[in-house]
This record gives structure tokens, C-alpha cells and sequence, in this order.
């Protein structure tokens, strides 16, 4: 996975395509970029492959990358919110307990680094 993401691409695409009703045609282009993004969001290579396979799972798999990126982003906003509520409350535990839960369900690699981050971060903290 590279150092930066850049999700605006698939973004772009699942609106044009879930959103928009638009045809997914399985360029080459799509098919790295769908390849690509699965990595990032934590589909396995075989996985992918297999959903590559058939447009209706190449849909699939859009659908799926889409999803990650928008939940993910979703809970660390919120996380992040509440994590640092907790803290200028003096609550550390509670901070460190919100990071937990994320890294609990959380599957993309970049949303799991931020809460291992934000979590190594506050291990000196009362």
C-alpha cells in the first residue's frame, strides 16, 4: 500500500455507477483501480480476483470498497470526536477505550493505523 491514499477515484466511480445508474465497464483502468482500493481497504487479493472475475462481481466489489472507505471514515470522525472529548475531560481510559473498539471492528489498514496512533499516543497518559 502506498504512503497516500487517494480514494477520490473509486469515490467517483461508485457514485457514478451505484449512485448514478451508470454501466461499470471493466477497463483496465478500473480493474487497477478496483484492485488497488481493495488492498487498501482490506480485501485480500484472492478475493478480489475472484469478483474481478464477472461484472456483477466486479459491482460487488465497488460496492464493497465504497463501503469500507465511507463506514471507516465515518467511525474515526466520530471516534476521533469522542476520544478527544474524553480527554479534556481528563478521561484517558475512556479515550484509550474508544480507540480500542475501533481497532475492534475496524478492517481498512489506514483507519486501523490512526487508531493504533491515536492509542500508542496516549500510552504516557495517566
Amino acid at each position: 500500500m502506498s504512503d497516500e491514499l487517494d480514494w477520490d477515484p473509486i469515490r467517483t466511480l461508485a457514485r457514478r455507477v451505484l449512485q448514478g445508474g451508470e454501466g461499470l465497464v471493466l477497463t483496465d483502468d478500473i480493474r487497477t483501480l478496483l484492485e488497488r482500493t481493495a488492498r487498501e481497504v482490506g480485501i485480500g487479493i484472492s478475493e478480489a480476483t475472484d469478483l474481478l472475475a464477472t461484472d456483477a462481481g466486479a459491482r460487488t466489489l465497488l460496492e464493497e470498497c465504497a463501503r469500507r472507505i465511507r463506514e471507516g471514515s465515518s467511525r474515526m470522525v466520530s471516534s476521533l470526536n469522542q476520544m478527544y472529548r474524553h480527554k479534556r475531560a481528563g478521561d484517558f481510559d475512556a479515550a484509550r477505550q474508544v480507540m480500542r473498539d475501533v481497532l475492534a471492528v475496524e478492517r481498512v489498514p489506514h483507519y486501523r493505523e490512526v487508531a493504533q496512533g491515536q492509542l500508542d499516543e496516549m500510552s504516557d497518559d495517566p
